[in-house]
């Protein structure tokens, strides 16, 4: 991740503008087991209490690794709940990354957070809809498919 990701500018912006970054070894004798990091690299997004929220294990290239951080971003404002601020960082990935191998999970949580907001089941069918219809390969279409018996 060095010699590639960590390294781009757009990597570089936007960990700087959005992420409060911290870098240990594997290693270390007090994170390295609380956190169980077995493999590198892997990156965790924490909650402001150190509450791991998201983690992603082994390289990704600079076009995923942002959309990735994203979709981290978004789960922890998912669980918090802040399901709006949730939204925005799946919608982030969805317009500047539409082609990111996370889109479709964006595409997921998205609908699911608006749902849970809202209560309106067309949410959950528009997950089902935008997946067949812009990633039918997804696994996430598989977890999306008991949404489209909820048509009428």
């Amino acid at each position: 991740m060095d010699a590639v990701a960590y390294i781009d500018p757009a990597v570089i912006s936007f960990v700087n503008d959005n992420l409060i970054p911290l870098r240990l070894q594997s290693a270390d004798p007090v994170l390295g087991p609380r956190y169980k990091v077995k493999w590198t690299p892997t990156l965790l997004i924490l909650d402001g209490e150190g509450v791991e929220q998201y983690r992603t294990l082994g390289f990704y290239p600079p076009d995923d690794l942002i959309p990735s951080l994203l979709l981290g971003m978004g789960q922890a404002k998912f669980n918090l709940p802040d399901r709006s601020a949730a939204c925005d960082c799946f919608g982030k990935i969805l317009a500047d990354y539409p082609n990111s191998s996370l889109a479709p999970e964006a595409v997921y949580l998205s609908g699911v957070a608006s749902y849970i907001e809202s209560h309106d089941v067309t949410n959950l069918i528009g997950i089902y809809d935008r997946l067949v219809t812009e990633y039918p390969s997804s696994p996430w279409l598989t977890r999306a498919d008991p949404y489209r018996l909820l048509k009428k």
